[in-house]
């Protein structure tokens, strides 16, 4: 029960972090000193997205998954929970690529105005 409950919280913040780094740019218009948080955000973001790389996050709720006697997943977060209810046959290279391209379009429209 502990490992199921701690495995759902990592997931609940994981979920948190990249609502931040779609959407935290918006934070910024309104408390600029927050560029200082989300700019590091959004280059993870957008990096582990082109990387292809898995999140430490999705690595840490897959221990407390199997900790829990679940099975874990062997996708990243963002195809696991997210893409399976948008994309019901999977998440393609492409389809990061694009997500990857969606967040740095708004986080680079955003800056422009925080900085100009």
């Amino acid at each position: 029960m502990l490992y199921q409950t701690l495995a759902t919280a990592v997931a609940v913040i994981h979920f948190a972090f990249i609502v931040f780094v779609i959407a935290g740019g918006f934070l910024v218009l309104r408390w600029p000193v927050l560029k200082w948080i989300h700019l590091p955000a959004a280059l993870w973001g957008a990096l582990i997205e082109i990387g292809g790389w898995i999140c430490p996050l999705t690595i840490l709720e897959n221990v407390l998954l199997r900790r829990a006697g679940a099975a874990g997943y062997d996708d990243g977060f963002v195809a696991h929970h997210i893409f399976r209810v948008i994309y019901p046959n999977g998440l393609t290279r492409g389809m990061e690529f694009a997500i990857a391209a969606f967040v740095i379009a708004i986080n680079v429209a955003v800056y422009r105005k925080v900085f100009y």
